[in-house]
């Protein structure tokens, strides 16, 4: 079932002044040949920005870039004329698409923000630039996915380039919830937060798990040790190491 355990303690860092950042995968000064993307699954990055802090305007292209807030408020500009504040409990996508320019600070002066920031390679190259966000996750719902993106924008999403579906959920203590893989799919395992039980092996706090469909439909199930959060990448299956010039 699971073909990569990626333990948090082993993630890439960027630490400066301002910012604290851990990376999953291959990003900035941190390279890794092992540990490049997860099929179209590009980048997870998880920032603590100090407050009133952040990122200049800085250019992306042939990216899906997608935004969840977990503590605190993060302001967004772009080149598209949006402005908007990111909470906890929203999700924001931008398709980079052709080129788009953006900027994103820590709207609090008192306050850090802390949030992930998801990079997926789109299905197709040179789309034109767009901007979505919406309030999806729903704190009171406990042991039940939440739906955040898909390809088709369904059940209340936001819609990503790309063949696949992020989902999200709250497990309580000693609870468990399962998910349905398919054999042509494959999945990442994020641990937000809390101590989950996947295959025998335990991951807590910024853990992340490959997982390969089998022959046959298989039923995934994550059992929480604790009060955890989690977040799953349902992912057509490919190479290890996808070729791609976007950024």
């Amino acid at each position: 079932m699971i073909t990569l355990l990626r333990p948090s303690a082993e993630r890439g860092r960027t630490k400066i002044d301002w910012l604290d950042s851990y990376h999953t995968f291959s990003f900035g000064d941190y390279q890794d040949a092992k540990h490049m993307n997860f099929g179209h699954l590009r980048v997870i990055n998880e920032d603590w920005v100090k407050p009133g802090e952040g990122f200049g305007m800085h250019g992306h292209r042939d990216m899906e870039i997608i935004t969840y807030v977990l503590e605190g408020k993060l302001e967004h500009r772009d080149s598209l004329g949006t402005g908007s504040v990111i909470q906890a409990g929203d999700v924001q996508v931008m398709s980079a698409g052709t080129g788009v320019r953006h900027s994103e600070f820590n709207a609090s002066k008192s306050d850090p923000v802390h949030l992930l920031q998801i990079w997926i390679i789109p299905d197709e190259q040179g789309l034109a630039p767009r901007y979505e966000q919406k309030s999806i996750v729903d704190p009171n719902k406990k042991n039940q996915w939440q739906l955040l993106a898909s390809r088709d924008g369904k059940d209340g999403s936001i819609t990503v380039f790309q063949d696949l579906t992020l989902s999200q959920a709250f497990i309580e203590k000693d609870q468990q919830i399962s998910y349905q893989l398919s054999p042509t799919r494959q999945a990442w395992l994020q641990v937000v937060c809390g101590k989950v039980e996947l295959d025998g092996n335990i991951l807590s706090d910024g853990d992340g798990a490959g997982i390969l469909g089998k022959a046959e439909q298989e039923t995934v199930t994550f059992k929480a040790q604790e009060a955890s959060e989690i977040l799953l990448f349902d992912l057509v299956k490919t190479d290890e190491t996808i070729a791609f010039e976007g950024d």
